[in-house]
């Protein structure tokens, strides 16, 4: 086959309906919404595999695809790299017509690429979709001899040793290019992250396949989106059909090199961040500590984004407090009340309280589906995703204690509004416990990490939440209504109440 022929095969003409606007910047990868084009590749690809009956066992025990929409050129004889110039996409939007062009005219006209996570059929390339950016399966000798050699050496350090060696050679010979056409190996990538090495199946994505492919042949990048197909990973929460950020411990390092020299969207939440911090209100304050409404949508903490935070304006606000000022967090997506230590004796004694389960809180929440029991309690270890930071998942082997009581207060119209009160507080607790199938089974309504990807329509479930329902999806329908604790100066008991402000 033709380098011209190759290429063509891997390149799936879009049939679009109507005028449709392509965007004048790349998909920001790790939080998007996917673009009409993209959903259009997307449905193509889901069209195809559902045509693959010998597939369709493997597929249906969960897989993750990948398109990316490209501009086509004129193919030529030789792949060609992107010069060494930063490519920037036009300012102005471009419109394209309905019938796509042929595949070797213009330079406007699109294509998609599709690629799989991993292994299909036992193999790591498949016709029609982008080949891997290394295929160990034909580089033969080397590392299967050595592999050979290794798995048959008795335990020990020479075996860790001579293992260690073999997968750092592996990993050197993953070479990532950008738009710039610059190139990369994993090692020098992962070389200036916390782990420094690089996580296992790094590389194997569907994100920095697509994108190595596109550089590699002259292609240029428009947009971009990964789905799931299938049940969900053993602990995990995820849903057949629905959209997903490339993954931030395997992609996240790999995309930053790849995505230079494109112009790429602005994290989505950044402006919404810097707006929302203006809604932030003091509801108590003393001489030791103070409590806060924090609205979804803004920080607790500093986070590697150009927005402020919690922390960040009371320090601004309180220029003498010392000591650490955070006693308790809330997610960023999560509204609701904030306590903040003044001192570090304060902020020793409150955290205490926490350790000790002697401070409750109660959050207010609405979920997707109906809650059979009218309360209980759930009990389910949670532990990081490690391949899939920030998720959290069902750990029953090496998670750490979540316990979590709740009670309905209405069932309406396929949705349940709950109070849950934690007597743990894990990282997404009350998220997953209501996401997961061996907790509620049902997620919070606005969860981007948990929920399904849906186009919420107004509800009636009451008159207390006719405003809130009106903001589907924006938020996380989550608030942290109220708290008691013992003042730890003055023994008193306070309690603070705040109620949902969209639920009033």
């Amino acid at each position: 086959m033709s380098t011209d022929s190759y290429i063509s095969s891997q390149l799936h003409p879009l049939d679009i309906e109507g005028e449709i606007v392509i965007p004048h910047r790349f998909t920001y990868p790790f939080l998007y919404t996917p673009h009409p084009i993209a959903v259009k590749a997307c449905e193509d690809l889901k069209r195809y595999l559902r045509e693959k009956q010998e597939w369709q066992e493997e597929i249906g025990r969960g897989k993750m695809f990948g398109v990316l929409v490209v501009k086509a050129p004129t193919i030529n004889s030789k792949p060609t790299v992107i010069d060494s110039k930063p490519t920037v996409i036009d300012s102005k939007p471009t419109v394209i017509n309905s019938k796509p062009s042929p595949v070797n005219s213009q330079l406007s006209t699109l294509h998609s690429l599709w690629a799989f996570s991993g292994l299909l059929d036992g193999k790591n390339t498949q016709e029609g979709f982008v080949p891997p950016v290394f295929d160990l399966q034909k580089s033969d000798e080397y590392f299967q001899q050595e592999d050979a050699i290794i798995s048959q050496m008795p335990d020990g350090e020479e075996k860790s040793n001579r293992s260690r060696a073999l997968q750092m050679w592996l990993f050197r010979q993953f070479n990532f290019l950008n738009a710039q056409g610059r190139q990369m190996n994993l090692c020098d990538i992962f070389d200036k992250e916390t782990c420094r090495i690089p996580p296992s199946g790094a590389g194997e994505c569907c994100a920095p396949k697509l994108l190595q492919y596109a550089y590699a042949n002259g292609l240029y990048p428009v947009c971009m989106a990964e789905f799931w197909l299938g049940v969900s990973p053993k602990g995990e929460i995820r849903y057949d059909g629905a959209y997903y950020p490339a993954c931030q411990s395997k992609c996240k390092p790999i995309l930053r090199h790849m995505l230079q020299g494109l112009e790429v969207d602005e994290h989505p939440l950044v402006p919404m961040m810097r707006e929302k911090a203006k809604e932030m209100r003091i509801i108590y304050d003393d001489e030791y500590l103070l409590a806060v409404f924090k609205p979804a949508g803004m920080l607790a903490v500093r986070g590697n984004v150009d927005a402020p935070s919690v922390e960040s304006v009371i320090q601004e606000t309180y220029p003498g407090v010392s000591g650490p000022l955070i006693v308790h967090r809330l997610d960023m997506d999560t509204s609701g009340i904030m306590i903040i230590a003044k001192n570090k004796e304060t902020h020793k004694a409150l955290q205490i309280q926490f350790y000790k389960h002697e401070i409750r809180k109660r959050y207010i929440a609405l979920l997707d589906g109906v809650v059979r029991d009218d309360k209980g309690t759930i009990a389910l270890p949670l532990s990081p995703n490690a391949s899939d930071r920030p998720r959290q998942m069902v750990n029953h082997e090496h998670g750490k204690p979540a316990i979590t009581d709740y009670e309905v207060l209405e069932r309406k119209d396929g949705k349940t509004l709950v109070a849950f009160y934690p007597l743990t507080g894990r990282t997404h607790q009350l998220r997953v416990h209501a996401a997961s199938d061996e907790g509620l089974g049902c997620p919070i309504i606005g969860d981007r990490l948990y929920a399904p990807s849906k186009n919420y329509q107004p509800s009636t479930l009451n008159s207390k939440l006719s405003t809130l329902n009106s903001q589907l999806p924006p938020r996380l329908m989550l608030h942290a209504e109220s708290i008691e604790f013992t003042h730890p100066v003055t023994g008193k008991q306070i309690r603070l109440y705040e109620p949902a402000p969209c639920w009033s």
